[in-house]
């Protein structure tokens, strides 16, 4: 990766990308249904993290790398042809898009792709019922984990845990949002593309 000049990732030095990008994706391994998972998709999957590391890691999952931004999509087809990464699948469409995939994952993941409320909207709809979504976030911000609770409440999810996880000698700060799929999520998500970003649930305006 670090060769290719069109990588999408600041990280150029092949011993830090290693810790910043490979073992964080891969802490998501201490949560039993990802480990467990067979239908997995990475949304706004970018470089492919976590979900290139997590195909590797579990050969026997499908794993779909959710990515609206053509030249990010033919990183992804290089890469997974590279590396011979043959459970992954590049899906080039956004998340609010992808019909083929409501309802059918059990595990959505999400690394550094938007405030947590905009991430719940996507992911919920993709989920099977009782399905996982990680979501890797860095410092806690209370009050964003308050309208994220909210916007939970409306999607059919629930937080299950919140995990501080250390991959890596020095990381701080590094946390896991699980959040589980409890009923179905209403039939009005996904919204059309855009409105979660600019909408977001679990603000008084959003709707």
């Amino acid at each position: 990766m670090q060769s290719d000049e069109h990588a999408p990732t600041t990280v150029r030095d092949a011993e830090r990308a290693t810790d910043v990008h490979l073992a964080d994706s891969l802490s998501a391994l201490g949560i039993e249904a990802v480990s467990a998972a067979r239908q997995i998709a990475d949304i706004g999957s970018g470089a492919g993290f976590p979900g290139l590391a997590l195909a590797v890691a579990l050969p026997g999952a499908e794993v779909n790398l959710v990515e609206s931004q053509r030249r990010k999509c033919e990183f992804l087809e290089r890469v997974c042809l590279a590396a011979g990464v043959e459970n992954a699948r590049v899906v080039p469409a956004r998340a609010e898009e992808w019909g083929e995939g409501i309802s059918r994952n059990d595990v959505v993941v999400a690394r550094a792709l938007a405030v947590q409320p905009v991430v719940l909207e996507y992911a919920a709809p993709l989920l099977k019922l009782g399905g996982t979504l990680v979501d890797w976030r860095g410092k806690r911000v209370p009050g964003e984990e308050d309208a994220a609770d909210r916007a939970a409440a409306v999607l059919g999810l629930r937080r299950t845990a919140l995990r501080k996880v250390v991959p890596f000698e020095g990381a701080r700060d590094h946390h896991l949002h699980v959040f589980a799929k409890a009923v179905q999520t209403p039939a009005r998500f996904p919204r059309r593309a855009g409105v979660a970003r600019k909408r977001p649930l679990g603000h008084r305006t959003a709707r």
